[in-house]
């Protein structure tokens, strides 16, 4: 049975019992296939989330999710019994709906002060020390494909497709995969043509399960027309940006 309304979740009856403690950032980043968390002074832990819990980019339950998470955090040598700040990465294009679901996500999880999100194609450019200037950026994920023109890290315009590596199969190829973010890039030419222009002269730089796919790239590079370079971690970059961004966040005045 659900705990009621007005009892602490296991994380902020943890934090209270475990008295003062240095102030600590966490970032999350909730995939269909992979759930990954950054702690302060702990690094990175990460997981499969298959089963459900997550689809297309979507927190589908919440308690698993919840548990998910707790489970993940268990397995740090020092114990994180709560958090002062939680950066959380989400989809483009995501909803109030969206966001809501996954506060409930994170408050069960970690009872934190603070929540703020942060696009994964952002943090993903922070992870990869790609935020400064014009960036075109993709990320292909196991059920979900985003590609973003980015100014100084700043989401400038973004596209998104229910589509990813996961679904690859008989009847569909990296070819066809190349071709969705071959739209997206031609739809953000079409809202942002100076910015893609700048930003064509650096490439596209892919992130995501799809950095990793033995064909995609390849196919990327000849259906989008743009040298198309790995991030140096595709898979935890957006990780490692939230992380910065929980960091740094934590530090602002006005959030203490």
């Amino acid at each position: 049975m659900p705990e009621p309304l007005d009892t602490p979740s296991p994380a902020r009856r943890a934090k209270a019992s475990a008295g003062p403690s240095a102030p600590v950032a966490v970032a999350v980043d909730l995939g269909s296939s992979t759930a990954g968390v950054w702690a302060t002074g702990r690094g990175i832990v990460s997981g499969p989330s298959g089963g459900g819990p997550v689809r297309r980019g979507r927190v589908a339950d919440v308690a698993a999710c919840a548990d998910l998470l707790a489970g993940l955090v268990r397995r740090y040598p020092q114990p994180l019994s709560g958090a002062d700040m939680v950066v959380a990465c989400r989809p483009v294009l995501s909803t109030e709906t969206d966001e809501a679901l996954m506060r409930r996500v994170l408050d069960s999880a970690f009872a934190p002060r603070r929540i703020m999100f942060i696009d994964t194609v952002r943090a993903a450019a922070i992870g990869s020390g790609a935020a400064t200037g014009m960036l075109l950026i993709a990320d292909v994920g196991t059920r979900i494909t985003e590609t973003a023109l980015l100014d100084h890290g700043r989401v400038v315009a973004a596209r998104r497709a229910d589509i990813g590596t996961g679904d690859l199969g008989d009847h569909l190829t990296a070819g066809l995969l190349a071709d969705v973010v071959a739209r997206h890039v031609t739809d953000l030419a079409a809202t942002a043509g100076d910015g893609v222009s700048r930003a064509r002269e650096r490439g596209l730089l892919l992130i995501g399960d799809g950095a990793l796919h033995p064909e995609l790239p390849e196919a990327l590079t000849v259906t989008v027309g743009l040298n198309v370079r790995r991030a140096a971690d595709p898979c935890t970059a957006a990780l490692q940006g939230a992380g910065l961004a929980a960091t740094s966040a934590l530090r602002h005045p006005a959030l203490q």
